[in-house]
């Protein structure tokens, strides 16, 4: 690719999501939304079962992996599937919500 990404984000984001989806949480640690979103894709990501994983990156630390990505409000959630972002959202958005993009986003198992 034209951009060039960390070695970490190449290879637990855009490598491993040839396997299974990798959901990526662009956050920050002075970020109130990300603070309240953390938690819920958390949990969410613990009950999928392994049905895909998720990474969080502080864009305090990561900003031209943001750039990147044009994360230009955090929280930002973006879906990787083979290597590119299939579904994105950016804000806090509540539990319910966030389970509806993942049914809608995720790649049907089987």
């Amino acid at each position: 690719p034209a951009m060039s990404v960390p070695p970490f984000f190449q290879r637990e984001v855009l490598d491993k999501s040839h396997d299974k989806p990798v959901v990526v949480d662009f956050w920050a640690p002075w970020c109130g939304p990300c603070r309240v979103l953390g938690p819920t894709i958390e949990k969410l990501a613990r009950e999928s079962g392994g049905r895909w994983r998720l990474v969080k990156v502080n864009t305090d630390g990561q900003p031209g992996l943001s750039q990147a990505y044009g994360v230009r409000g955090i929280p930002a959630v973006k879906l990787f599937v083979d290597g590119a972002v299939a579904g994105e959202f950016t804000g806090a958005l509540p539990e319910a919500e966030v389970r509806r993009w993942l049914d809608a986003h995720l790649p049907a198992v089987g």
